[in-house]
């Protein structure tokens, strides 16, 4: 039996991106949500409750990241010049993040409050970047004849990218409130309901005007929701109907959740949002991995290489995903100011 490489492949990456999304996108949201904590204490339990997972869940950052330049380097070639400076800008912010994460475990009284401002300023820059790299890929990439960039280099800052910005900012920040609800305790815990609420309202109204946007963007990604040349097909929408149902389930656990004050409802919910996002984009664009005029099979490298990289790939991937599991197992308790995991 011949395996399809360059589908699994882009299955791989596809699944390595949304892993990244959904596990850094909350302990970026917790950072996103630092200035708005009641007292220092408070942010220390905040940290506390990221501390054990931030850094495992960026693997899933350079195992989609790796996995393009190595299955599909055309699609990195012409990718990278289009993003370079977003790219650049989230790099950059999330090295800041992780040094301000280790500096302010340790920094003395005055030298804790610039960490604390550097640990939220890199966590938002971080979230922008990722924004403006999400709604650039969206919106296409300028490619000539050859398959190379062929676009200007500020293509990525648009008033649709700018959109997509501010959504993510507010999804992420849902996700490190429902975090927050899951992982901590009384006060700072109540703290996190109300800012669940806020950022749920805020990232369904975002999701709404970025979903009604990105059918002006590109008229295939109209095409694939049915709607074509000013007329409108009913069976398109239907047969992808389940797409948004799932965000909409994840809008009523969350907002169920709140109200019964579920622990753990919210934090699935703000999931689901985020899946039915995810897949909405990926039936826009797909099968093209450099939107809209590169396919994944055009961009992927040879099959034998494709192939030894799987056998690598299915040693590494078990051991990430068990790994990930131990410690979200590990640390599965809440988190106080007094008594930390408990």
């Amino acid at each position: 039996m011949n395996l399809d490489l360059p589908l699994i492949w882009a299955a791989i990456i596809a699944v390595a991106v949304l892993m990244y999304v959904l596990l850094d996108g909350f302990d970026l949201g917790v950072g996103i949500l630092f200035p708005f904590a009641g007292s220092p204490q408070d942010r220390d339990v905040m940290m506390d409750s990221v501390a054990p997972v931030w850094d495992g869940n960026e693997t899933w950052l350079v195992l989609g990241g790796g996995g393009l330049f190595a299955a599909f380097p055309y699609a990195y070639s012409a990718l990278m010049p289009a993003l370079y400076i977003p790219i650049l800008l989230m790099l950059m912010a999330l090295i800041l993040r992780g040094v301000a994460f280790e500096f302010r475990l340790r920094g003395r009284r005055r030298g804790k409050r610039f960490w604390t401002a550097a640990f939220a300023v890199g966590s938002i820059t971080a979230t922008v970047a990722q924004g403006f790299v999400l709604g650039g890929f969206i919106q296409g990439i300028t490619l000539d004849a050859e398959g190379r960039f062929a676009g200007g280099r500020f293509d990525w800052l648009t008033p649709y990218t700018v959109l997509v910005a501010v959504g993510l900012v507010a999804g992420y920040a849902l996700l490190g409130a429902a975090w927050l609800i899951w992982k901590t305790e009384n006060e700072l815990h109540g703290r996190a309901r109300l800012w669940a609420w806020a950022c749920g309202g805020v990232t369904a109204a975002m999701l709404a005007a970025v979903s009604l946007a990105t059918l002006f963007v590109h008229p295939r990604v109209a095409s694939r929701w049915g709607f074509e040349d000013g007329a409108f097909d009913p069976e398109r929408l239907l047969a992808l109907f389940p797409i948004p149902v799932v965000g909409l389930a994840g809008l009523a656990l969350l907002v169920v959740g709140l109200l019964r004050r579920s622990h753990g409802w919210p934090f699935l919910g703000a999931f689901l949002v985020f899946l039915s996002g995810y897949l909405g984009l990926a039936v826009g664009f797909f099968p093209n991995i450099v939107p809209y005029d590169m396919t994944f099979r055009d961009a992927a490298s040879p099959d034998n290489a494709l192939g030894f990289m799987l056998v690598g790939v299915l040693i590494l991937l078990p051991a990430i995903l068990g790994y990930t599991a131990w410690v979200y197992w590990v640390f599965r308790g809440k988190v106080s100011a007094d008594a930390g995991y408990h």
